[in-house]
């Protein structure tokens, strides 16, 4: 298989900490930094969440403005992807930053349970959020961690609330949601191959699932997503010592797949994004 395979790196997340790996990016120079050491190891995708000095998830526009000149000015090209997920804010607070215009912005069409908690996504606050990205010409990225999400993503384009094709990435390995399990993953892949022939998918593994999931992408044709914000450890013995490592470990299974590794030009023509501006800004 030739097909361009597209690395996303998801750096920081709202829960891994540096007490649980030194690695993990916390400031705006940080993520900067590391987001172009992902971006010369393949990445294209740079999924982004910001936090306070004190660590804790943050959704503040200000300094996702900041992150995104950084990106735009370091990493030419990059897709940028900004997490709207319910762990930095509630009800609007989570899209504040959409006027910012990025690339793309993730987007949970539906709830469920997350280890401690109920990961919430009311329908108003789904359309309203859906509604916030085809304003700002953002590109959802649907988060599905259940099945139904899959639907629901389709019904939603369908009517028009979503703009096609879709882009769906596949959150397996999350406790209490959808396992780490290859005959679903593969029935996931199928359903939405039928019912969205036109879409485009993506697989993202949580904790010691994230290797295994990026290579069931690779097999099947798809896209994948790496980093510190799912998965801290390069094995069960060693952390990862950067979010470099874990894109370059990703870039190495695509050769072994035969999977070109998607250039941030490809990876917008592949999700049907506008070219980068020739400035970078």
């Amino acid at each position: 298989m030739t097909r361009p395979c597209i690395l996303c790196a998801a750096i920081t997340g709202s829960v891994a900490r540096k007490e649980d790996n030194p690695a993990v990016p916390i400031t705006v120079a940080e993520q900067v930094e590391s987001l172009q050491d992902c971006f010369e190891a393949g990445a294209a995708i740079a999924h982004c969440h910001v936090r306070n000095d004190d660590q804790s998830p943050s959704a503040d526009p200000e300094t996702f403005a900041r992150l995104m000149e950084g990106i735009r000015k370091h990493c030419p090209g990059m897709i940028v992807q900004v997490s709207t997920g319910g762990r930095s804010g509630v009800g609007a607070v989570r899209g504040g930053m959409l006027p910012l215009c990025p690339d793309m912005a993730s987007l949970a069409v539906g709830s469920n349970n997350f280890p401690t908690r109920v990961y919430e996504n009311p329908p108003d606050l789904v359309d309203w959020l859906a509604s916030e990205m085809q304003k700002y010409d953002v590109k959802p990225e649907i988060e599905a961690f259940d099945l139904s999400h899959i639907f629901q993503a389709v019904t939603m384009a369908r009517d028009g609330r979503l703009k096609a094709p879709l882009y769906v990435q596949f959150v397996m390995g999350v406790k209490n949601a959808m396992p780490a399990d290859r005959p679903s993953f593969e029935f996931y892949v199928q359903t939405l191959k039928r019912i969205a022939p036109d879409a485009e998918w993506c697989g993202a593994g949580i904790g010691r699932h994230q290797i295994e999931v990026n290579e069931w992408s690779m097999a099947l044709g798809g896209h994948t997503r790496t980093g510190l914000e799912d998965n801290v450890r390069l094995d069960r013995d060693r952390l990862a010592p950067s979010n470099a490592a874990l894109v370059r470990r990703a870039a190495e299974l695509c050769a072994r797949y035969e999977r070109p590794v998607a250039s941030p030009a490809e990876a917008r023509a592949i999700l049907t994004l506008a070219p980068a501006p020739a400035n970078g800004v």
